[in-house]
């Protein structure tokens, strides 16, 4: 059952170029967890954690496949926390930067997140019992 609070996340890192995006996604899987509504906008390199055509891959220094890597995918997480949400009776909303998605070319998602702009983010943080800006750096 949902909380009533609600917590804003913005996300700026792209997957896999450092730990901000993993810490992110922990973050927003724990207010889930707590049943709290989640809103998070992903913004500049963020919008390709949902991209679709993201593949595990093996890894070729250590010489391990695919099974041994188990590497999940940005795309697989952010869709684990759309069904958590469901399971929690929370609300998740994924909004995509619309800028930041035509300059990378980002636009096929998994379904769920939308497109949206930075006015998305300032109704969402208004909204919000808290808000949490992720940087790049």
């Amino acid at each position: 059952m949902a909380s009533g609070k609600t917590v804003t996340v913005a996300i700026m890192d792209a997957p896999y170029e450092s730990a901000n995006s993993t810490t992110a996604l922990r973050i927003v899987q724990s207010a889930l967890e707590k049943g709290h509504n989640v809103n998070v906008f992903a913004y500049e390199g963020a919008v390709n954690l949902t991209m679709k055509a993201q593949a595990p891959h093996p890894n070729p220094v250590k010489g391990t496949s695919v099974e041994q890597e188990a590497h999940p995918t940005t795309k697989d997480w952010v869709s684990a926390l759309f069904k958590l949400a469901r399971e929690k009776d929370a609300k998740l909303d994924w909004v995509n930067c619309g800028l930041c998605v035509d300059e990378r070319g980002a636009g096929d998602w998994i379904e769920g997140p939308r497109r949206g702009g930075p006015k998305d983010f300032l109704d969402a943080s208004s909204a919000s019992s808290a808000t949490l800006v992720i940087p790049t750096k």
